[in-house]
């Protein structure tokens, strides 16, 4: 059965943090906001709590490899994220608002490849699709019920924010307590297990096969182009649609993805990870030229359903397949190292989409990504891989 015991925990997990950081995440900026903070020191806060997690993400997935160990980084980085959260309404200090977001994200960072590798180890080349897809279907579920849960919060109780950071501490909590319920196998360590420099996780892509080298190319290539999601709410908005309709579509999006994830990761293992991979490119395309192109916002809500379906068929699905091409004792370097680059690569491209948005308008930046999208698209489609797994 691909769906294990460990599986589901680990699914629960995120589903429960989901829901906690979900609550938070779309009234962070009010909350901010309403304690005296600018956009600017919103701005900076955000870009380096993210390249924190970013960055961290293949130095804590080398170091689980060196001690051949997973579990330990699963826990104290779910740990570390569920008490990290409401430390925001307790220390207001600028000091403490960029130690708080900065220790939930590099919660993230510690977890995120240890987590990774402990799914892939627990499939087969044959299920891991799947596995991944059902993960994504969880994770994504909770940033619907997450949003879903702080407006309802909000429309009852206006402003009341600290009320809010408090009652999404227990979600939190509850995903700190299923990670007590793991017990992990025997893996292969080193004799002599050394702490890993935070860049030397890097670089694994140098000694990695020639195979990582060009799924991972094709895969950051599309990050380049790839900018935040953020930028789509924008369009939606530009196009007349009000602020409850923009958070209408983010939920509508994260449904979209929460119910396609699973099925598709199966379609996935049957028929081919690469040709599954390449559908969504080709989709994302699809969205992003819809997205430049549309009149106003009566069909708006076609393009967040399929961008669901876009990441079903390239988020989880891109993690088992370069899994399949990995050994298993170097999965938390692998998984890693490509997840940093793939954040990096991705502030990146939202810093380009919004200097191309701001002095030629939002239909060249999101045609240049999806004119991106179909070059990646081709790219994997023309190259030889091993596998077409």
């Amino acid at each position: 059965m691909a769906i294990t015991r460990l599986v589901w925990i680990l699914s629960l997990v995120s589903l429960f943090t989901d829901i906690s950081s979900e609550m938070l995440y779309p009234v962070l900026p009010l909350y901010l906001q309403s304690i005296g903070y600018s956009f600017a020191f919103i701005g900076i806060l955000e870009g380096v709590a993210e390249a924190v997690a970013g960055l961290s993400k293949g130095f804590f997935g080398r170091w689980s490899d060196q001690l051949g160990k997973r579990l330990p980084f699963v826990q104290i980085g779910y740990a570390l994220s569920a008490v990290s959260r409401p430390l925001l309404v307790v220390w207001t200090h600028p000091f403490g608002i960029f130690t708080s977001r900065t220790a939930d994200r590099l919660g993230k960072g510690i977890r995120t490849a240890a987590r990774d590798a402990l799914l892939a180890l627990e499939a087969t080349p044959a299920t891991r699709a799947t596995v991944f897809g059902f993960h994504r279907s969880m994770d994504t579920l909770g940033a619907v019920v997450g949003p879903l849960l702080a407006f309802g919060f909000l429309y009852f109780y206006p402003g009341e924010y600290f009320w809010l950071f408090v009652l999404a501490f227990v979600p939190g909590l509850i995903s700190v307590g299923c990670t007590l319920l793991i017990s992990e196998k025997n893996s292969e360590k080193k004799s002599h297990p050394k702490i890993p420099s935070f860049f030397s996780s890097l670089s694994y892509i140098v000694k990695a096969n020639s195979e990582y080298k060009r799924i991972v190319f094709g895969l950051l290539l599309f990050a380049l182009f790839n900018s935040s999601d953020m930028f789509l709410l924008l369009r939606a908005k530009e196009l007349g649609a009000t602020d409850t309709g923009v958070i209408q579509l983010y939920i509508l999006f994260n449904l979209s993805y929460a119910l396609l994830a699973w099925p598709v990761g199966g379609i996935a293992d049957r028929l081919g990870k690469k040709k599954v991979a390449i559908a969504g490119f080709a989709t994302f395309a699809g969205v992003y030229v819809i997205m430049a192109l549309i009149p106003d916002s009566r069909l708006v809500w076609l393009p967040f359903v399929l961008y669901g379906g876009f990441y079903a068929c390239t988020e989880g699905i891109s993690k088992a397949w370069i899994s399949d091409i990995t050994p298993g004792h170097e999965l938390g370097a692998a998984l890693g190292t490509f997840t940093a680059l793939q954040s990096v690569v991705m502030l990146l491209a939202s810093t380009m989409a919004g200097a191309i948005w701001q002095f030629y308008g939002s239909w060249a930046a999101l045609l240049l990504s999806a004119l991106a999208g179909m070059i990646v698209a081709i790219y994997f489609t023309l190259i030889q891989l091993c596998t077409s797994s």
